[in-house]
């Protein structure tokens, strides 16, 4: 069920509509899990498992380290998470290349092997709420923000489906509070997110679609094309990646605020950037910060900074 379709539409106006005849926070927190859940078992039902593995996990961690005293058992809760989510993520995005090498190895040695691991489909959007997840397990550690004990506003946090797949990536210092008080209805704010929505519509279909078959019809036949030909299908498969991954980001804001949630902004106008530094920080934003929190400065980029 991607943002440009029919199918699309119909389920955000009914869950749209749904959300805001309830009155009550826990029953809309509610219905958005079972409509991130059924949004996200519309691409293959076998994900929900995997996400729900992987909320339960960092969940769980979070209570631990709130509980913890000693900061050998916080560093080894907050190991646990790391090495739980990076191994999901890992295996679901890498092993399926591997075991195709090492199969193409294994035949060169004469050996027959059809590893089942080749037909392991990758989950949509697993990289989005694993760094997700991530980053709420490392501001507990950090004493950033509390632990919640509330396990429905931790799922809603984690499986929100307008930034499932496609993000932004939020931060739980961000996104859970969102979700732990009360929302009202606000016109003003439902029809910004309309427009934002139309806005990432006409980006994707009318720009970046159109842009896509132009870059097709050069890049596809590379023997034939002209050098001026080549390009001008670079030129706009620059202009069709920008709109194509901005897109999605703004149907997802634009459809947040229709359930009076903000997410963040994720695409600054990048090609107006004057170096590469200051393009980095503009194009996809929340994973550009996210490796700047989590990983660049951990390690000791810009300043040295305690995991």
């Amino acid at each position: 069920m991607t943002f440009t379709t029919l199918t699309f539409i119909v389920f955000l106006a009914v869950v749209f509509t749904a959300y805001w005849l309830l009155r009550n926070r826990i029953a809309q927190n509610a219905l958005l899990v079972m409509a991130s859940y059924f949004f996200y078992a519309w691409w293959d039902w076998r994900f929900c498992s995997l996400m729900l593995v992987s909320s339960l996990v960092d969940y769980s961690v979070g209570l631990g380290l709130g509980r913890a005293r000693s900061p050998a058992a916080r560093r080894g809760l907050l190991v646990v998470s790391i090495v739980c989510n990076l191994a999901l993520l890992g295996f679901f995005k890498y092993f399926k290349f591997f075991a195709a090498n090492f199969r193409l190895l294994a035949a060169e040695l004469g050996w027959n092997v059809d590893p089942l691991t080749l037909h392991i489909v990758l989950p949509v959007g697993i990289s989005f709420y694993t760094f997700q997840t991530m980053s709420y397990t490392i501001e507990v550690f950090r004493r950033r923000i509390r632990p919640t004990a509330n396990l429905l506003d931790y799922c809603t946090y984690v499986s929100f489906f307008p930034q499932l797949v496609a993000g932004p990536i939020e931060r739980a210092g961000r996104l859970l509070p969102q979700f732990t008080s009360a929302r009202r209805f606000d016109y003003e704010q439902a029809a910004d997110g309309c427009r934002q929505i139309l806005w990432g519509f006409f980006k994707k279909m009318a720009l970046a679609d159109n842009l896509g078959q132009i870059v097709g019809m050069f890049y596809g036949r590379p023997g034939v094309a002209s050098g001026p030909g080549l390009a001008l299908a670079t030129v706009c498969f620059a202009f069709q990646i920008y709109c194509d991954f901005s897109a999605y980001s703004d149907i997802a804001i634009g459809t947040g605020k229709l359930f009076g949630i903000r997410l963040m902004r994720n695409f600054a106008y990048p090609y107006f950037s004057q170096n590469l530094g200051e393009f980095w920080r503009r194009w996809h934003i929340s994973l550009s910060t996210w490796f700047r929190d989590y990983i660049y400065i951990p390690m000791g980029g810009s300043r040295v900074s305690r995991l």
